[in-house]
Parts: structure tokens; C-alpha cells; sequence
């Protein structure tokens, strides 16, 4: 069952705005690094991700995936959606990218955190860069404020642990080999953190973390893999 778009979080860390453009145009700055465009989508999206019959995994599907299928006027609305959407991000310069995830492979926590995309954490980039993402079926991605979580590399335990996995000390070359190995991108809740969900239909502009941001990045993760539940379709850019 999908969540309901209406069900967004009222913090300061998130802005909402009334179009497209707006949401491309606003700039970052004071506390918030989530911009939101709140949408209620017609169409049925359900039918897209049956009649897609996807593999275990994530795989991108290609327009003219979507205008093979053979669909419902409802599944037709939201195939229309689908491609309208990722034409407004090709017009403003961005690379969308249209997922259908059926679970997720080989992300086993290996070392003293796990580093897939089910764990809290920031993107990152050498330049200035947003993330932008939509979904339209299944569950959706769940955000943190900077307020409620602390890096995982700097719990002490789990610090020290890297550390000896390092092998060496805690100077610059620790702070390079967590950077590698994007341990310094992890977060972990506080105990009084209440995460929240970005909803289905909203399409979101988050800050990433590059050099002399103006504004701390947005933390998040991709939701659980539920056994039994069909795949999710995800706008991400």
C-alpha cells in the first residue's frame, strides 16, 4: 500500500514550494537543505511496476520501456507523468534516472558499518550539486534533521574500530581512508529522533555535501526491503 503524499513533516529543515520551477530556483540557505514540491499524482503507478516484471535488484528502465507496455488508461496518465517529469530535469541541465527496485543485493555491512543506501547518510560531491528524487510506488525514502543524528564514525566505539581497521593513526590518513571508503557520509539517530517520510508523488531537491556548501547536507535512506512487497519506482537525479 502506498503512503500518503499528504503526510509531510513540518520542520525547519524542509522548505515547500508550488512548482517546478520554484523548486529548481530556490536557493538553499539558513537550516534547510530539503526542498519539497508536494504533488498528488493521478494515474496508477501499481500497474507500471506489475507489468514491468523486474528482476531482484535495481533496474533502470528506459522510455521506450515505458511506451512498450501495453496499459490501462489509468497506467497510461501515470506513464505520461513518468516521462513528463524526467523531461522538465533534462530541460534544467540534470541526468534523471528512472528506477524499479526489487529489493536490494550484495549491501551486507561489511566492516564496522554498513555503507548501503538503507543506512542514513548524506550524498557528496566535489561540486556544487542537489539530489532530486521522486516516488511514485512503494515505500518511500525517510529523511533525518542534522539536529536528531551524529556521524558514525564518530561514535567512539565504532571509531575505534575503524581505527583498527586503519591500521594506523587518527590523523589525516584516517580522515582520508574514511573518505574513500564514504564512513564519513554514515549516520546514526539520536535516541529522541523522529525520522521522516518524503512521501509518494513529492518530488524533492535535497542539498548534498560538497565543498563550502552554504548549508549542512540532508541526511536520508532508501526504505527497508519488505519480502513479499512489490518493487518501488524511484525518480532520482
Amino acid at each position: 500500500m502506498n503512503e500518503s503524499s499528504g503526510s509531510l513533516a513540518d520542520l525547519p529543515c524542509i522548505k515547500y514550494v508550488g512548482s517546478f520551477d520554484e523548486l529548481v530556483s530556490t536557493k538553499f540557505s539558513g537550516g534547510v537543505n530539503a526542498l519539497c514540491w508536494p504533488r498528488r499524482l493521478p494515474g496508477d503507478y501499481g500497474e507500471i511496476v506489475r507489468k514491468l516484471q523486474v528482476e531482484r535488484g535495481i533496474t533502470t528502465i528506459e522510455e521506450e520501456d515505458l511506451n512498450a507496455l501495453s496499459l490501462s488508461p489509468e497506467g497510461q496518465v501515470a506513464r505520461e507523468i513518468l516521462l513528463q517529469d524526467q523531461a522538465m530535469l533534462l530541460e534544467c541541465g540534470l541526468l534523471p534516472v528512472l528506477d524499479c527496485i526489487n529489493g536490494y543485493v550484495n549491501h551486507d555491512q561489511d566492516g564496522p558499518m554498513s555503507t548501503h543506501v538503507q543506512s542514513f547518510h548524506v550524498d557528496s560531491a566535489t561540486v556544487e550539486a542537489d539530489t532530486y528524487l521522486c516516488t511514485y510506488y512503494g515505500l518511500s525514502s525517510e529523511g533525518l534533521s542534522n539536529d536528531d543524528a551524529r556521524r558514525r564514525a564518530d561514535d567512539p566505539e565504532t571509531r575505534a574500530e575503524l581505527l583498527k581497521l586503519y591500521g594506523g593513526e587518527d590523523d589525516g590518513g584516517f580522515k582520508e581512508f574514511l573518505n574513500e571508503n564514504f564512513y564519513d557520509l554514515h549516520y546514526t539517530p539520536l535516541p529522541q529522533a523522529r525520522p521522516w517520510s518524503f512521501g509518494i508523488g513529492n518530488l524533492w531537491r535535497i542539498a548534498c555535501e560538497y565543498p563550502d556548501s552554504p548549508v549542512l547536507p540532508c541526511i536520508h535512506r532508501a526504505p527497508d526491503t519488505i519480502p513479499g512487497q512489490l518493487p518501488r519506482l524511484l525518480l532520482i537525479s
